[in-house]
């Protein structure tokens, strides 16, 4: 199995989950043109895609995901409410494919384990994908960690993870109260510390890549959230685990699981 984030950050959001048999994407919150350039980018081509995933409503997320199901008639997964929801900007879609938070879609040789997490959307999901034993972990957009997602996340051998703020940069920007308030709510974004403490309580040995996501632009820098995801490791004493930055304006190159 093999994966890159596309995109990460408030102006959109997407990955590319990939095995010798299947081809998904997570999220399109980029414009169909772009993802496929994105793909084009990474050097997988965009027209043969088996399915799109979405995880929640939000702009950031589904903006795309419309024009890019009808493009390549791809089935959209995406949990009822969520569909619901995001009706006005999915538009019509041929083949949506409704489930329930906590069920497992299987596509070909991929399964996904969709799970319910804490954000200001109308039901949203983790995600845990994995094939042959392979184990990857999606879990961004995420006001506080529960029970629930340190167990699903706990035996991953890759995690994509939101590093979103860095607290005191949230505290004196120039976002206003309210967006403030939103932001470090229990259903809002993980600051570094947050999110430093869930990778310290799910790492593991064979977790051997963390990619740090959802990096803001106003209220974070790339560097002090990789020496917080160093740190976390270091604290339980897991040295071999590659940390890298996801960004807005480019993909990640294309990685193993």
């Amino acid at each position: 199995m093999r994966f890159s984030v596309l995109a990460s950050g408030s102006g959109g959001n997407a990955c590319y989950v990939e095995t010798p048999n299947t081809k998904v994407v997570i999220d399109s919150g980029l414009s169909c043109r772009e993802l496929i350039h994105r793909l084009d980018m990474i050097g997988m081509g965009s027209d043969h895609l088996d399915a799109l995933v979405i995880t929640h409503e939000h702009s950031d997320h589904i903006k795309g995901a419309g024009p890019l199901s009808r493009r390549f008639d791809i089935p959209v997964y995406g949990n009822g409410a969520t569909l619901n929801k995001g009706m006005k900007t999915l538009g019509n879609i041929s083949r949506p494919l409704a489930i329930c938070t906590g069920q497992t879609i299987t596509i070909n040789d991929l399964k996904i384990e969709t799970f319910t997490k804490c954000h200001d959307a109308v039901d949203p999901m983790g995600l845990v994908i994995s094939s042959k034993g392979s184990r990857l972990g999606l879990i961004t957009d995420l006001g506080r960690s529960t029970r629930l997602v340190e167990e699903r996340l706990k035996d991953c051998n890759a995690l994509i993870i939101e590093f979103n703020h860095d607290l005191e940069m949230l505290d004196k920007g120039t976002y206003p109260l309210y967006l403030k308030r939103r932001i470090r709510g229990q259903e809002g974004h993980l600051s570094n510390q947050q999110a430093g403490e869930l990778l310290e309580a799910v790492a593991h040995e064979s977790l051997k890549k963390v990619v740090l996501a959802h990096i803001s632009k106003e209220n974070n820098l790339p560097d002090i959230a990789f020496e917080e995801a160093q740190g976390a490791l270091s604290k339980c004493s897991v040295s071999n685990t590659k940390i890298l930055i996801s960004r807005q304006d480019r993909p990640l190159p294309i990685l193993d699981v």
